[in-house]
């Protein structure tokens, strides 16, 4: 068996190194990388993180440093282990990660139970690095991330805002556009760009990065900021657009339930047709396809989802 093939049937990486004990300071700095890297630490011994190219690297670089440092480490590929199914592991990392959205949602509430009903953006713009910070280590789809994500939301709009997105737009100036979301598409992203391509812009052209910034021409939607389109009220991204546009083909409009079902997974309008299709969509993503191949994929599914409804 080739190495690539290895690395394909290997579902996780596996670092395990020691420190001498007059080491202090640079025990600290390790265990500070794993916690940023979202790495889980088992029971018994060593630290585990999903098996892709990204992971791969930070654990040999850390395994170098510790190294570097007179210490012993070593990275292996491991298929699975004999005492944790790999569904259990995969709960484990959701737990670790509940919990750190827990703690950010506890923040991000905070504003609305003081007599001051906003927040400086200095601590919008902390709060939102945390938030990516934690979707970026967010590897198995955890489901209180879209909760946490209504909460940023809400916490980062304002009523000019609102009235900004609520106002009617003309398709005719979204033409030939590129249009810019976050990596990894989730079922809202993917719907949107599908939403986007079919009804407003047939010539969009779809980029992916976290930071609008770096594309000053291109249109957001689905990010972390004021700009573009994105959830309002308890809109998702999909439902925004097809408000903001006026889009009238009743098809829509369960499409748009049926996502904000899947995206929020809070059973509002009680449909589960496309529940299946974000979780295909998380495996794509974990597994490392390409965010352009995600995309297409799930703009294909999402064109059935809609040719399926009677």
């Amino acid at each position: 068996m080739s190495v690539s093939e290895q690395q394909r049937s290997s579902s996780w990486l596996l670092l395990v190194f020691t420190l001498p004990t007059a080491k202090a300071s640079e025990r600290v700095g390790v265990w500070r990388k794993l916690q940023r890297y979202g790495a889980l630490a088992l029971p018994a011994s060593g630290y585990v993180l999903p098996n892709n190219s990204a992971n791969q690297e930070r654990f040999e670089w850390l395994a170098t440093s510790i190294r570097s440092s007179k210490g012993q480490a070593a990275v292996a590929q491991v298929l699975s282990f004999d005492d944790l199914r790999n569904e259990q592991i995969e709960q484990m990392f959701n737990q670790a990660r509940t919990r750190e959205y827990q703690v950010l949602e506890k923040e991000l509430k905070k504003p609305a139970q003081g007599k001051k009903r906003t927040l400086a953006k200095p601590g919008i713009l902390r709060l939102k690095k945390r938030l990516e910070q934690i979707i970026e280590i967010d590897f198995f789809g955890c489901p209180v991330r879209a909760r946490v994500e209504q909460a940023m939301y809400d916490l980062d709009g304002n009523s000019d805002t609102h009235k900004g997105r609520e106002s009617r737009k003309n398709p005719n100036d979204y033409v030939g556009r590129t249009w810019i979301t976050r990596p990894k598409p989730g079922i809202d992203r993917v719907s949107s760009a599908w939403l986007i391509s079919r009804y407003i812009d047939p010539k969009a052209k779809f980029v992916f990065d976290s930071d609008p910034r770096k594309h000053p021409d291109a249109i957001p939607f689905d990010m972390f900021n004021a700009a573009g389109f994105g959830h309002v009220g308890n809109d998702c991204t999909f439902e925004t657009i097809v408000k903001s546009f006026g889009l009238r083909d009743p098809r829509l409009k369960v499409v748009g339930q049926a996502i904000h079902d899947a995206d929020f997974a809070d059973e509002h309008f009680g449909r589960t047709e496309a529940f299946g299709i974000d979780r295909i969509l998380d495996g794509w993503n974990s597994r490392g396809v390409a965010n352009d191949e995600v995309l297409r994929r799930g703009m294909e599914m999402i064109e059935g989802l809609y040719n399926g409804i009677r």
